[in-house]
């Protein structure tokens, strides 16, 4: 049965890397229609943790972006939430179950609100405008080359403001790193616990 579930990150922020992971879908087009792209990034490095990219938007696209992002990780003995949308392949007993046997716990969005899955909206939109994904791409093939080296040079090449002008893959690697938020300073928000 399809399960809807809370948001428990709501107006909270991460301390450190795999805390909290945020996924999305976005579409990629070629000349013979719509790819679909699946990224899991962790939200307070920024790193894309998995992506996957197919003709498709089942289940089995985020479940692979998922299964991508597990294998990536490199602090196994941490607790984990992982946050999506409500749309229908997260939902799916086949994602839950396996990030729930992964010892990954869900939150979701309860409204339809994009800010509340903000960072991942904003690194859909930072791959397709800054790494061309934004064009016709001539078929999946070259899709699927031309987001594996925009998610490379996004990890490990481009330096971001909110990180301190630090690369994801850095912060990833040096949890001890300090570096200001991407929220506005008026707004204190309280620090992810878990």
């Amino acid at each position: 049965m399809f399960k809807k579930y809370k948001n428990i990150v709501k107006k909270q922020v991460p301390t450190r890397p795999e805390q909290l992971w945020v996924s999305d879908i976005t579409y990629i087009k070629t000349q013979y229609g719509h790819n679909y792209l699946a990224l899991v990034t962790d939200a307070y490095s920024k790193k894309i943790m998995g992506y996957k990219l197919d003709n498709h938007m089942r289940t089995s696209l985020c479940k692979d972006a998922l299964a991508m992002a597990i294998k990536n990780r490199k602090y196994k003995d941490k607790k984990l939430i992982h946050h999506t949308d409500r749309g229908f392949q997260y939902c799916n007993p086949k994602y839950t179950e396996f990030a729930e046997n992964n010892n990954i716990t869900i939150s979701m969005t309860e409204q339809y609100d994009p800010y509340e899955n903000a960072v991942a909206e904003r690194i859909n939109r930072t791959l397709k405008e800054e790494y061309e994904l934004k064009q016709t791409i001539k078929n999946t093939d070259i899709a699927r080359d031309m987001t594996h080296q925009a998610v490379y040079i996004y990890n490990n090449l481009r330096t971001h403001f909110s990180l301190n002008l630090r690369k994801p893959e850095e912060v990833h690697l040096n949890p001890n790193i300090k570096y200001k938020s991407y929220r506005k300073k008026s707004v204190n928000l309280p620090e992810l616990k878990i």
